[in-house]
């Protein structure tokens, strides 16, 4: 799928439209139905725009542009030029049909790589930034099972279950859409330059914000609901009680989305949103075959047999509103793993933590085992411990009371454990 050409003409009126202070983009629907081209709005009298769309869009719409609009159009000239790149208007045939529903759909769309998986059926894997290892684990096996049924999973590219979803996708050749919060041209965190890389290689980047636009707060609750729109279904795989995840599964369910959340440990932070959820009416969910089936896609060849696919449809979806979704949730930016304040200098020599008496290496077992059981080489994997002090450490959290063993030689975290990591 292509994007419809646009002359330097068009292109300029198009940008000058999209950056007009006040000018909403209901406003502006309004004037492309009654005026056809951007270009034909900016020649119009101030009576006539305002006739169709008041007056204070009128003044938005014909205000000059800033000394900067200029070079931006230049920026945007030499961006859309590139391979890969493309901008779609409201006006052209490639614009995302499910994201025409908004009350404010984007007048421009930044788009690099696959433009077809903007209209293909999606679901959004979302979750915390601050990720447990189960959780991101939880997010890849999701995402590579719902890409390898035919799903575009999206998502916004942040750290943690985000990351995790897109590379899940990407594992299983699947499409991945992620939007994001900032300008097409730049990728934030940082960190994902690589992944950046491969989705726009395999997948699709989007963004409504102007080429440069460096990531704030405000954008990423205003990201989210484009993530809400392009999908059918939302998946969280962990959220705080105050998590943006939230905002993408309240928005999701008043645009009659499926909202799924996959349940925790109680005694971890990082599942009260998921809990919130399900006691709102999320639907609980164990495997992505439940979210395949609440769907009604069918599930990849290598999944059938399986103790997922074995269950057969769940029986009729029944949908309960979020009567009590809350409203409030507020959106982050992304930051990294806030560290613990530096221990005593006895204390770093010796590997033993201030706070509660734990050797490191305890410590990062801890965080690694998180609220959900594991095993030995689940561990091993996601500490790189060598096996003795593997087992040396977890026979000393045992005996200190941080963790119990479970038959099978399974090992999960004890509800008295008060080692401050919970």
């Amino acid at each position: 799928m292509t994007t419809l050409p646009l002359s330097p003409e068009e292109l300029a009126a198009w940008l000058r439209l999209a950056l007009a202070r006040g000018l909403r983009p209901a406003a502006l629907r309004a004037l492309l139905g009654a005026f056809g081209l951007p270009q034909n709005i900016l020649a119009q009298p101030f009576t006539a725009l305002a006739a169709v769309a008041g007056a204070q869009a009128a003044r938005a719409a014909l205000a000059e542009p800033g000394p900067d609009f200029a070079p931006q159009v230049e920026a945007l000239r030499a961006w859309c030029a590139a391979p890969g790149n493309a901008l779609i208007t409201l006006a052209d045939p490639a614009y995302p049909p499910r994201l025409l529903a908004l009350p404010d759909p984007p007048a421009l769309l930044y788009a690099k790589g696959r433009l077809d998986l903007l209209h293909a059926r999606a679901v959004a894997v979302v979750g915390s930034r601050n990720a447990t290892p189960q959780a991101m684990e939880d997010a890849a096996r999701f995402a590579r099972s719902l890409a390898a049924s035919g799903l575009t999973v999206v998502s916004g590219l942040a750290l943690g279950v985000d990351g995790a979803a897109h590379r899940g996708a990407l594992d299983e050749r699947g499409g991945t859409v992620a939007v994001i919060g900032t300008g097409a041209d730049l990728v934030y965190p940082a960190v994902h330059h690589a992944l950046a890389t491969q989705i726009a290689e395999r997948g699709a980047i989007v963004s409504e914000w102007p080429l440069g636009t460096p990531a704030r707060s405000a954008n990423f609750p205003q990201r989210n609901r484009v993530i809400a729109a392009l999908v059918e279904g939302v998946v969280v795989v962990e959220a705080a009680e105050r998590s943006g995840s939230l905002i993408t599964a309240r928005l999701a369910n008043e645009m009659g989305r499926d909202v799924f959340a996959l349940p925790g440990s109680i005694h971890a932070p990082l599942t009260r949103g998921c809990h919130g959820l399900i006691k709102q009416g999320a639907q609980l969910v164990e495997t992505p075959e439940e979210v395949l089936d609440a769907l009604n896609i069918g599930q990849p060849a290598a999944t059938r047999g399986s103790r997922g696919a074995q269950r057969g449809h769940l029986g009729p979806k029944v949908s309960v509103p979020f009567d009590r979704m809350q409203r409030n949730a507020n959106e982050t930016l992304p930051l990294p793993l806030q560290s613990s304040p530096p221990l005593p200098a006895v204390a770093r020599k010796e590997g033993i933590s201030s706070r509660t008496g734990l050797s490191a290496d305890a410590l990062r077992l801890l965080e690694a085992l998180g609220h959900a059981p594991a095993t030995v080489e689940i561990l091993a994997q996601r500490t790189d411990m060598p096996e003795a002090a593997l087992q040396g450490t977890l026979l000393q959290l045992e005996l200190a009371g941080h963790l119990d063993a479970l038959p099978g030689g399974w090992f999960v975290r004890a509800s008295r454990s008060q080692d401050g990591c919970q």
